[in-house]
C-alpha cells in the first residue's frame, strides 16, 4: 500500500520516489539470556552488527528494505530457545520447487533460499555483558563492537570486524577479518578464514598457543615471538607463541595475515 502510494504521488510530481525504499515492517525481540548463553542471529541479504549494552537484557531489532524483487511482507522472523541459548532467523520465502522449505535451525544448520529475492533485513544487536554473540549472513557485513563475551561471526560476501574481551571467531570468503580478542585462554581451536581479503587478530600479551598461519599472495606478520616448526616461509608458518597449549588458525589466498599484540 505505501509503494504504491508513493508510486501515484512520484507520478503527480509530489514526491521523488527512491530506488529502495524502507518499509515499516520492522522486527523487534527483547530478552533475558544468562551470561555464557548466546544470542544467534541468522540472515541472509544484510548486514549484521552487534554492540554492548547497557542493560541486562538482550535487545533485537532488523529493518527490512526493498529493492528490485520481492516483498518486505513475505520476510518472516522466527525465534528459537534452545539450550545454548537463543536463535532469531530472518526467513524468506520458500521457493516453489524447492525440495524442502526454508527453516531456522540453531548452530549454522539453517535452511534459507532465496531464488533471486533481494529484500535486505540488516540486524541490530544489543548484547549484555557475558552474553555470547553469534552472527551470521551471506551477502553482508558483520560488526561486533565493544562486546564482554565470546563471539563468532559467519558470512560469505562481507567485512568482519570484532572487539571483544571475551574470545573470538571468524570466517567469510570475499572480505577481510579484523578482531581484537581480551582473553587467550580458549580450549580447543579459534579459526579464522577468508579467500580474498586480509585477516588481523590482536591477542593478549600472554599468549599461549600452536599457530598456523597461511596465505598465497600476501605475507605473514607477527609481534610475537614464534618457536618455528619445520620450513619457514613468507606465505605458510607453524609454530609455538609461549606455552602453547591451545590452536590458532589464520588462511587466507589473497591477502596479508597479521598476529599483534594488543
Amino acid at each position: 500500500m505505501i509503494a504504491r502510494l508513493l508510486a501515484v504521488l512520484a507520478l503527480q510530481g509530489f514526491v521523488a520516489l527512491p530506488t529502495a525504499e524502507l518499509l515499516a515492517q520492522d522486527f523487534e525481540w527483547q530478552g533475558r539470556l544468562q551470561p555464557g548463553r548466546a544470542i544467534e542471529v541468522v540472515g541472509v541479504i544484510g548486514d549484521v552488527r552487534a554492540v554492548a549494552s547497557g542493560g541486562d537484557e538482550v535487545e533485537v531489532t532488523a529493518s527490512l528494505r526493498e529493492h528490485r524483487r520481492g516483498r518486505a511482507e513475505d520476510i518472516e522472523f522466527e525465534v528459537i530457545e534452545h539450550d545454548a541459548g537463543v536463535t532469531i532467523c530472518a526467513l524468506y520465502p520458500t521457493p516453489r520447487r524447492a525440495e524442502r522449505p526454508n527453516e531456522c535451525r540453531p548452530g549454522g544448520r539453517s535452511r534459507n533460499n532465496t531464488q533471486g529475492n533481494d529484500v535486505t533485513v540488516h540486524f541490530t544487536v544489543h548484547v549484555p555483558a557475558g552474553v555470547k554473540f553469534v552472527g551470521r549472513t551471506v551477502n553482508g557485513e558483520i560488526e561486533a563492537v565493544s562486546l564482554s563475551g565470546d563471539v563468532e561471526a559467519y558470512t560469505v560476501n562481507g567485512d568482519i570486524a570484532i572487539t571483544t574481551t571475551g574470545f573470538a571467531q571468524a570466517s567469510t570468503v570475499n572480505g577481510s577479518i579484523e578482531a581484537e580478542l581480551g582473553r587467550a585462554d580458549w580450549n580447543g581451536s579459534v579459526e579464522f578464514e577468508t579467500v580474498n581479503g586480509g585477516i588481523t587478530v590482536i591477542l593478549p600479551d600472554d599468549l599461549g598457543a600452536d599457530v598456523t598461519a597461511k596465505t598465497v599472495n600476501g605475507s605473514i606478520e607477527t609481534d610475537f615471538p614464534l618457536v618455528v616448526r619445520g620450513r619457514f616461509s613468507s606465505r605458510s608458518m607453524t609454530g609455538t607463541i609461549g606455552e602453547g597449549g591451545r590452536r590458532l588458525w589464520l588462511e587466507t589466498v589473497n591477502g596479508s595475515l597479521r598476529i599483534l599484540r594488543r
